[in-house]
């Protein structure tokens, strides 16, 4: 039987994420035994004190487990934590030596959302790729550069090590570690029970790009905003040079290191995030759109719109516009 531990937090964290991953993991169980078989899971809930007060007392969750009591387990749960990052961390420093010790002994680990902040802080996710909420792409790659964080993925597995994407992104890592652990049929069958679609992949869809502005370099804060009121227009990185008095390679040194993107993904994903807006409320064709927002050539928007959100231009409008859906 497999020993999962629930991190119960101090603070503020995500019921849903530790009494979801409860549910799901218990319904496993359940089903097991409907087949005549064992139960997989022993599933508890491990904090720091007996008694964690959630979202200033709305919630309380009384922990099985003092993280000092459990010598051994073997899957760890991260929920997200949510507040100041250093605070958080600050506040359950006790569970950082614990999780690696752990997972020197053997143990998975997966962290749902912004629980990845906490996971690296425990230093093991660096040089390893992982996820986290889209919205919190540029504070995690600032706060833990030595981590590869990929924003468009809805989960990541290096090494027993899992992350997933944002909010409710967690089922489809759960959905994956019963598939594992369980069997393919299990997931399955797991995933019709929640009604969870189980090949959901990326976060593509779901991201709404907003340039990173979060930092000192106002030459490239003007290179931003000059890009953000004329993506309409062909603007090239010579052209954004000169108006600057820059280099070409040093604005492209200083734009990637400012943004955490090329001048040419920056414009590229300002260009599409309009075609978005547009796909989503308009009611104009996509070839409207691509040449609204600067695109003269269709293979290259389709191309580079499928690569930003996952989906062709026809299946996000199909998707997301309130009119189309009605039909």
């Amino acid at each position: 039987m497999k020993h999962i531990s629930i991190l119960v937090p101090d603070g503020t964290c995500s019921i849903t994420n530790i009494e979801g991953t409860h549910q799901i993991l218990s319904e496993v169980n359940a089903a097991l035994r409907t087949m005549d078989k064992e139960p997989l899971f022993n599933i508890r809930f491990v904090g720091l004190d007996h008694e964690a007060s959630q979202r200033n007392g709305l919630f309380t969750i009384k922990p099985d487990d003092l993280v000092s009591e459990v010598s051994k387990t073997d899957i760890i749960i991260i929920p997200a934590l949510f507040g100041d990052h250093s605070q958080v961390r600050e506040q359950n420093k006790a569970f950082l030596p614990w999780i690696v010790e752990q997972y020197r002994q053997g143990a998975e680990i997966a962290s749902f959302c912004v629980g990845a902040f906490f996971l690296a802080a425990t230093g093991l996710l660096d040089g390893r790729q992982c996820a986290t909420h889209w919205r919190f792409a540029n504070e995690f790659r600032a706060m833990f550069p030595d981590a590869r964080l990929v924003d468009d993925k809805i989960m990541t597995e290096s090494e027993g090590i899992y992350t997933s994407g944002g909010a409710y992104s967690y089922l489809n890592l759960l959905l994956y570690l019963v598939e594992k652990h369980a069997g393919r049929d299990m997931a399955i069958l797991i995933s019709k029970a929640f009604m969870i679609d189980i090949d959901r992949d990326s976060q593509s869809p779901f991201i709404i790009f907003s340039g990173q502005k979060a930092h000192e370099d106002d030459s490239i804060k003007k290179a931003q905003e000059y890009i953000e009121q004329n993506f309409e227009d062909r603007i090239t990185v010579d052209q954004l040079a000169s108006m600057l008095a820059l280099g070409r390679r040093s604005l492209e040194r200083r734009f990637k290191k400012a943004t955490s993107n090329t001048v040419t993904e920056y414009i590229q994903r300002v260009k599409i995030e309009a075609a978005k807006k547009d796909l989503e409320t308009g009611r104009k064709n996509v070839n409207e759109v691509m040449y609204d927002v600067g695109y003269a050539d269709v293979k290259a928007f389709r191309t580079t719109f499928r690569k930003i959100t996952g989906l062709s231009p026809i299946e996000y409008k199909n998707k997301y516009n309130r009119e189309v859906v009605a039909v």
